[in-house]
C-alpha cells in the first residue's frame, strides 16, 4: 500500500464515529480539550495493542481461512449495533457525572472493531521487521485525528440548544456503519 491512501483511509476509519470517538466527545465536553488530552494515549495503546499481535499472528491464520475473517466481520458489526444501542439508551447525566479516565478509553479502543479493521483490511501485511515505519504513521494520524475528538465535544457543549445529543448522532452512525459492514461480509459470501 502507498503512505498516501494508507493516510487517508487511517484518517477516514477514525473519524467514523465509535465509542473511542464518542469517550473522546464526551470527555472534551466534560472537562475541555487540554484536560482530555492523556485520553489520546489510552487510545493510541489500546490500537497498538491490537494490531501488532493480530498482524503477526492472526492475520496468516484469517488468510488462510477465510470464513474466519466473516464471522469476524459480523461480530464486529453486532458489537456496533450493541454500542450504538447502549449510546441512545443512556441517560444524559449517567455518562457525565465521572470523568473519562485513560484506562477506560483503552479497554474500549481494545474493544473497538476499529482496531481489526486497521489490521486486517489497512495495514500493509510486511511482516514484523517492516512494520515500524507504517506504526509510526499509524501512531500520527491517530494522535493527530484524536485531538479533533475533545474539541468536538467542546464545541458540542457549547451549543445553545442541542436538539439531538452527541450520543444518539454518534449511535445513529454506529448503526450505519454495522450495517456496513454486515453488507459487505454477506456480499464476500456470493
Amino acid at each position: 500500500m502507498q503512505p498516501l491512501p494508507f493516510a487517508l483511509a487511517i484518517l477516514l476509519l477514525l473519524a467514523t464515529p465509535g465509542p473511542t470517538n464518542t469517550l473522546l466527545w464526551l470527555s472534551g465536553a466534560a472537562v475541555g480539550m487540554r484536560r482530555s488530552l492523556p485520553l489520546l494515549l489510552g487510545e493510541l495503546g489500546g490500537y497498538l495493542t491490537v494490531i501488532v499481535p493480530v498482524a503477526v499472528i492472526a492475520a496468516p491464520l484469517l488468510s488462510a481461512h477465510p470464513a474466519i475473517g466473516l464471522v469476524l466481520k459480523l461480530a464486529a458489526a453486532c458489537w456496533r449495533l450493541f454500542m450504538a444501542h447502549a449510546l441512545w439508551t443512556v441517560k444524559a447525566n449517567a455518562a457525565s457525572e465521572r470523568p473519562i479516565v485513560p484506562g477506560q478509553v483503552f479497554v474500549t479502543t481494545l474493544l473497538n472493531p476499529k482496531a481489526l479493521i486497521f489490521t486486517l483490511v489497512i495495514m500493509p501485511q510486511v511482516g514484523l521487521q517492516a512494520m515500524p515505519p507504517w506504526l509510526l504513521g499509524f501512531a500520527a494520524l491517530t494522535l493527530s485525528a484524536g485531538r479533533c475528538g475533545s474539541p468536538a465535544g467542546t464545541l458540542l457543549a457549547r451549543l445553545p440548544r442541542r436538539p439531538v445529543g452527541p450520543r444518539r448522532i454518534a449511535a445513529a452512525c454506529l448503526v450505519a456503519f454495522s450495517f456496513g459492514i454486515a453488507g459487505s461480509a454477506l456480499a464476500s459470501m456470493v
